[in-house]
């Protein structure tokens, strides 16, 4: 494809760089991104993803904008409350770009409508904030053998690591299990702890798609917001893995 003038001025920083230039911008356009959750993680990962030119970016969320969002997710705005969190993040992100094309689901992602939902992407970034739709994620990543980021947040503590299904540890190798479902009310988080965490997330899909970099493969990133520092540990592939043990006997 060849670039308009109002593109070239638009990626103008992007094709200056090594590590994209016009070859990587033109994956991004042609990108294909689904997002989970238009949450506190979610709304840095739309915000750059479609300032980036990623050219379609699916976007899931039943839920609607609450005045309790406002203190992290910036998507949104005060005049949005009541309204459903896709279609609002859609407005949004096709005014920011119109190159981008935006598939706004307002429903819940659920056993019954992953597959359907997941296929045509090249990557997933799960931006959940529970613990079932994290593993719902995982599993379905892996049996359609797409790349996603995993993303978590608590309190003031963040957390991401990339996953190549059959290729890298996945988010079961960490985490075997859901833990048992609390009543606690939540608490937090920080409102810049998602900026950060989601940004990331953000970074590799960019990365993912034009091959720039290394990704957090058999890596997990975690940040403490309130000593601001990181640390990377490395995952290795677990063997005896529930979900994709079976995938790296060789």
């Amino acid at each position: 494809m060849e670039f308009t003038e109002e593109q070239r001025s638009r990626y103008a920083r992007h094709l200056t760089l090594d590590a994209i230039g016009e070859k990587g911008q033109r994956r991004l356009l042609a990108g294909r991104v689904l997002l989970i959750g238009a949450g506190g993680l979610g709304s840095p990962v739309a915000l750059y993803l479609a300032a980036a030119g990623i050219g379609n970016l699916g976007i899931v969320d039943a839920d609607s904008v609450d005045a309790s969002n406002l203190q992290r997710q910036v998507l949104y705005t005060t005049a949005d409350v009541g309204r459903p969190k896709a279609l609002v993040a859609s407005e949004r992100l096709q005014a920011l770009n119109p190159d981008v094309a935006v598939v706004p689901h307002t429903i819940w992602f659920d056993k019954a409508n992953a597959q359907t939902i997941l296929a045509g992407y090249d990557f997933v970034i799960d931006a959940t904030d529970n613990f079932e739709a994290k593993f719902l994620i995982a599993d379905s990543c892996h049996h359609a053998s797409i790349p996603y980021s995993h993303g978590g947040i608590d309190q003031c503590f963040g957390q991401t690591l990339t996953v190549i299904p059959g290729q890298s540890a996945c988010y079961r190798c960490l985490f075997a299990a859901p833990p048992p479902l609390s009543d606690a009310e939540p608490r937090g988080p920080l409102g810049v702890l998602p900026g950060v965490i989601g940004t990331l997330q953000a970074n590799e899909a960019i990365k993912m798609l034009t091959g720039a970099g290394e990704l957090l493969t058999n890596r997990l990133f975690t940040f403490d917001a309130l000593t601001s520092s990181t640390r990377i540990i490395p995952v290795s592939p677990n063997p005896n893995c529930p979900l994709c043990g079976g995938d790296h006997s060789a």
